[in-house]
């Protein structure tokens, strides 16, 4: 079992304004696939905010780090930038994945700004903020993400035999 932190990231929800729908959800969706999350944090869309509950996360030596929010044109989104900047290795096929699932409900799809990469043992992962969004984004990526989280742990395992 890894460990997942869930990160929001939105003014609104933030300053108490609205309620954080995407989060929660996203948590739940993590502990049905048998994760262990250890909480839900919210931020507002501030990179230098993002940032350090990102650096805290790997920090904390959680295994997978997910936001919600903060991925799309809007001038104050900037979750991606974020990403990139704490990450040391950027992990593209992750968001790929994502948009390409997204443009099979919508042509939308293509306007997320997702970011994915790793910082010392921790993936972190960019969701959109619409809660709706964020499953069909999680669920496109959810069964090979234990796969790679064995890898960056460290444990042993032979990738030529596994065939999904």
């Amino acid at each position: 079992m890894f460990t997942a932190r869930v990160i929001t990231v939105s003014d609104r929800s933030y300053r108490g304004e609205r309620p954080d729908a995407g989060g929660p959800l996203v948590r739940q969706i993590l502990e049905e696939a048998g994760y262990e999350v250890d909480g839900v944090v919210i931020v507002p869309d501030e990179q230098p905010k993002i940032e350090e509950a990102l650096i805290a996360a790997a920090e904390a030596d959680v295994a997978l780090v997910v936001t919600t929010g903060g991925t799309g044109f809007a001038p104050r989104d900037v979750t991606p930038e974020a990403t990139v900047a704490v990450c040391r290795k950027l992990t593209p096929g992750i968001p790929e994945a994502m948009r390409s699932a997204s443009m099979a409900v919508t042509p939308r799809g293509m306007l997320s700004r997702a970011a994915a990469g790793i910082r010392d043992r921790s993936l972190i992962i960019n969701l959109p903020g619409s809660p709706k969004a964020a499953r069909e984004n999680l669920e496109a990526v959810l069964p090979a993400l234990d796969h790679g989280l064995t890898m960056l742990r460290g444990k042993p395992m032979d990738c030529a035999a596994i065939r999904d």
